[in-house]
């Protein structure tokens, strides 16, 4: 692992971005593992090699950190930032996942607990396959959005309740207030299945394959899954927000 201190000069730091370009790219596949077909890895390298220039012309303002630790920090962030900004799951099917939400939130309060798939299947009035086929094709469907935040009118979304400052990065907002609290206490109100899964992909941070299995189900069984899981964990959490809860 390369470690820098002092002030590096210009042939130092095309040193370190030569030397870590290969990490960018395992960083790059390692998320592009978890996401749907429609996002480029090449992307995710491009945003990724921005992220490791920033780390090289940063790092001298650290203090303790090596490197390689560092830059790894940079360049998710960097990857992120791509994805956070690039719309790569079309409007139809955000809307179709939406649409999913209210049927489940509109069960929780009719049956006072946490609807089955036929159930919201049923509300949506769609056979089972085609529900499993909507979630299929909800495939990267987030837990935020930036545009949660607002409506383009003005109008608060359920989000914003969870900001207590005025930060002007919402994202960073939520982190430090009680979203992560709340989230918690979403994963915690999932069916098992959901909860076990939730926890492989995000804290044992397996891909779709290696949860499936580990489940005994197909991949693209595991994908429904996870969608149907970020929805359930959307409608909890606008429920918590509009009663007061949280």
């Amino acid at each position: 692992m390369y470690t820098v201190s002092g002030k590096t000069d210009k042939t130092d730091k095309n040193a370190l971005l030569t030397q870590h370009a290969p990490l960018v790219k395992k960083l790059a596949h390692q998320m592009k593992a978890k996401l749907p077909p429609s996002v480029e890895v090449d992307d995710l390298i491009q945003a990724g090699m921005i992220g490791l220039l920033d780390a090289v012309n940063r790092y001298e303002e650290t203090h303790g950190a090596q490197f390689e630790t560092y830059a790894v920090q940079r360049i998710r962030g960097a990857m992120l930032d791509e994805l956070r900004s690039s719309d790569w799951l079309p409007r139809s099917l955000r809307q179709n996942m939406r649409k999913i939400e209210v049927a489940i939130n509109n069960l929780q309060q009719r049956l006072g607990r946490t609807p089955k798939e036929t159930e919201i299947a049923k509300e949506l009035k769609v056979s089972l396959a085609e529900y499993q086929e909507l979630l299929s094709d909800g495939s990267g469907h987030q837990l935020v959005y930036y545009e949660d935040f607002h409506d383009g009118e003005g109008n608060d979304h359920f989000l914003d309740r969870y900001c207590v400052d005025e930060s002007p990065d919402p994202l960073q907002a939520l982190v430090n207030g009680g979203f992560r609290e709340a989230v918690i206490d979403a994963i915690t109100a999932l069916p098992d299945r959901e909860k076990i899964l939730m926890g492989l992909y995000y804290e044992q941070e397996m891909n779709l394959k290696e949860i499936g299995a580990v489940m005994g189900v197909s991949e693209s069984r595991v994908c429904q899954l996870h969608s149907q899981a970020i929805a359930r964990l959307r409608a909890k959490l606008r429920e918590q927000a509009w009663t007061g809860l949280v």
